[in-house]
């Protein structure tokens, strides 16, 4: 597929597809949602939070009180007032404010931040899974625990 087709599917340029593909701008999560939605890739997978895509077979239609929900939940069940969570994942405490009261649906870098900092899925905070946890593949661990002991001890 094209720069130029994925653009029409997504309702963007080429330039702007490009933009993404080369970092230059971080896709808009509705984008991302949409894409994940028509090839049926997990968010985790595409944000590289997991190296194995789970299809989860639901097309979803981006719901910031629900994404606001899910925030609450996740900073209660934390025990972290909002400007605990906005300090730890560089966000102004208003903005995260807009984000969890549904006011504002949050964009891609908070709520990659967010999931990254607490290690919760993408896909939950969206609505896509009621399973909160990423599910990172096994061989993954391992590798990283190797890794960690290996550089933790200069072997």
């Amino acid at each position: 597929m094209t720069q130029e087709e994925l653009g029409i599917i997504l309702g963007a340029s080429k330039q702007t597809i490009s933009n993404w593909e080369t970092g230059y701008t971080p896709i808009p999560l509705n984008k991302l949602v949409r894409f994940a939605n028509l090839y049926d890739y997990s968010l985790d997978f595409l944000v590289g939070f997991t190296r194995k895509n789970i299809k989860y077979n639901k097309t979803i239609k981006l719901d910031k009180k629900l994404i606001g929900k899910n925030l609450k939940l996740l900073r209660e069940k934390l025990n972290l007032t909002q400007q605990e969570l906005s300090d730890r994942c560089n966000l102004y405490q208003s903005t995260y404010n807009h984000y969890e009261n549904g006011y504002s649906l949050i964009k891609i870098m908070p709520a990659y931040s967010i999931c990254k900092t607490y290690n919760v899925s993408m896909d939950w905070l969206v609505g896509r899974t009621n399973n909160k946890n990423i599910k990172v593949n096994t061989l993954i661990l391992i590798s990283f625990k190797i890794d960690n002991f290996i550089t933790l001890f200069n072997c």
